[in-house]
C-alpha cells in the first residue's frame, strides 16, 4: 500500500494526521466499521472523535481513496480497495467479509437483462454464506478462489 501522505497529496487532499492514520489503519484492516476504525486510530493518535473519522472517510471517499460497503443488516464498512469493481463474500453468522474478484475481470462484470436506458458502469454483488470458521469447513475459501 502506498504511503498515506503521498496518496493524499496525489488526490489533492490536505495531509493531516487523522487522514494518514485512517488510511493507514484501513489499509491493514479492510471492511472495517467507523467504530473499529476510530478505535484503531486512537491507538496511534491517542484521541479522535467518531465525527472526525466520518469526515476523513467522506473526504477520502469523494476523492476515490476509500470505498463504502453497504451490507444488508450490518453497519457500513469501508475499504481502501477501489476502482476495480470487485465483490464481497459475507458470513451470515459472524459478519466476516472478504474480497472476491469479478468473474470477467472488467467493469461491469454483470450485464442486466434490460438496462432500461441506463449506461451501466458498475455492478455490486454480495455473496452470502458461512465462512470456514463458522461452517467448520476449511476449503470454502479455496473453492471461491478457483
Amino acid at each position: 500500500m502506498p504511503d498515506s501522505a503521498a496518496t493524499l497529496r496525489a488526490a489533492g487532499l490536505r495531509v493531516t494526521k487523522p487522514r494518514q492514520a485512517v488510511l493507514g489503519w484501513l489499509g491493514e484492516h479492510p471492511h472495517a466499521t467507523v467504530e473499529a476504525i476510530a478505535a484503531g486510530v486512537r491507538e496511534s493518535l491517542g484521541s479522535v472523535s467518531i465525527q472526525a473519522v466520518y469526515d476523513v472517510l467522506a473526504a477520502c471517499g469523494d476523492a476515490g481513496l476509500v470505498r463504502r460497503i453497504e451490507l444488508s443488516g450490518h453497519p457500513a464498512r469501508f475499504e481502501r480497495r477501489t476502482g476495480d469493481n470487485h465483490h464481497h463474500l459475507v458470513c451470515r453468522r459472524c459478519g466476516r467479509a472478504e474480497d472476491v474478484d469479478c468473474v470477467r475481470g472488467e467493469a461491469p462484470c454483470l450485464t442486466p437483462h434490460d438496462r432500461r436506458g441506463f449506461a451501466v458502469d458498475e455492478a455490486e454483488i454480495v455473496f452470502w454464506g458461512l465462512c470456514p470458521d463458522c461452517s467448520g469447513v476449511s476449503d470454502h475459501h479455496e473453492e471461491f478462489a478457483r
